[in-house]
């Protein structure tokens, strides 16, 4: 009868390490950023689809990004002070 528990046991034991090194894994692999090709104009941020902008960052610190949205473009600015600025302009 104890030969029988310690099977058991151990099948247990089994099971629970590959359990707890499945859920190290998952952990591990980062699902919520995904990378896109270069070539995308777009890329993956919580599980949607959102615009990729063109940054340009300065040696200052400084950056400027611009994102096409159809007929739509939103330029984000960020000076070395760290003033941000968004503006949006459309074209009819």
């Amino acid at each position: 009868m104890t030969r029988m528990w310690k099977i058991v046991l151990g099948a247990g034991a089994v099971a629970l390490a590959a359990t707890a090194a499945s859920a190290a894994y998952a952990q591990a692999t980062p699902s919520n950023d995904q990378a896109t090709p270069n070539s995308f104009n777009w890329e993956i941020k919580d599980g949607k689809r959102v615009p990729k902008g063109n940054r340009v960052t300065n040696a200052d610190g400084s950056w400027r990004e611009e994102i096409r949205q159809g007929k739509c473009v939103t330029i984000k600015e960020k000076s070395a002070a760290g003033e941000y600025k968004e503006t949006r302009k459309c074209d009819e």
